[in-house]
């Protein structure tokens, strides 16, 4: 019904063209001024977490594994948007009040963390412990060893994976829109709410999500391939 009165009905095709013509430019700017920066600012961070909190889980620390088994289960075990709950309108009743982007960029960053020190992790534990015998023997402390042997191969088994999180990373950030975020899908609703075309907008904001999940896939490849290169 929806798409037979749009082709049997001129004016109307022309009322969703120039909605989407002049929805497109917005839709744009909410992905690269907040899309792209919360995605980007929420990975780094969030690697940085995971490695340390990989690195807690394999530690012969107790306190540290303790602390990161808590922290990834809880993670891991509630939903994000529910996390984003409780920083944006939840900590405020206690008196701490977040402003909307960096309560998103906490919710992501910790969210990755979690996510992502489970791959290092693994990553880590599959580097044979000959590998680290061998550098022991020749008078590595554990930092150096980490640095110049364990990490950069786990580095390549990490890629994919970690390349998938953050394509992830991207569609999942269309969650920012329940806590007043004006990413992307925050202007399409905005706009939608406007005109009352709820599935162009957000067909058209699909499309964008797409484009850049697709992008990002052909980067992931390529990336890939050179890090195959430089184990051969």
């Amino acid at each position: 019904m929806y798409l037979s009165s749009i082709f049997t009905d001129p004016a109307r095709m022309d009322r969703l063209v120039t909605i989407a013509k002049s929805s497109f430019q917005p839709l744009l700017e909410g992905l690269v001024v907040n899309t792209i920066p919360l995605t980007l600012i929420s990975f780094a961070l969030g690697l940085v977490l995971a490695i340390l909190t990989a690195l807690a889980r394999i530690s012969h620390m107790k306190v540290l594994q303790g602390i990161a088994r808590v922290y990834v289960s809880a993670i891991r075990g509630t939903p994000l948007l529910v996390q984003l709950f409780i920083l944006f309108y939840g900590l405020p009743t206690i008196g701490v009040v977040i402003d909307p982007f960096p309560a998103a960029v906490i919710g992501f960053s910790l969210s990755v963390g979690a996510y992502a020190s489970e791959i290092i992790r693994a990553a880590i534990l599959s580097i044979p412990k000959g590998q680290w015998e061998a550098g022991y023997s020749i008078g590595m402390n554990y930092p150096q060893l980490l640095k110049r042997i364990v990490l950069p191969q786990a580095a390549r088994v990490s890629v994919p994976p970690l390349s998938n999180s953050f394509i992830s990373l991207v569609k999942d950030t269309s969650l920012a829109a329940m806590i007043l975020v004006t990413e992307m899908f925050r202007r399409a609703q905005e706009i939608a709410s406007t005109n009352y075309e709820f599935l162009l907008l957000y067909l058209e904001a699909a499309l964008l999500y797409w484009v850049v999940c697709f992008i990002l896939s052909i980067i992931q490849g390529k990336l890939e391939a050179r890090f195959d290169r430089y184990v051969k």
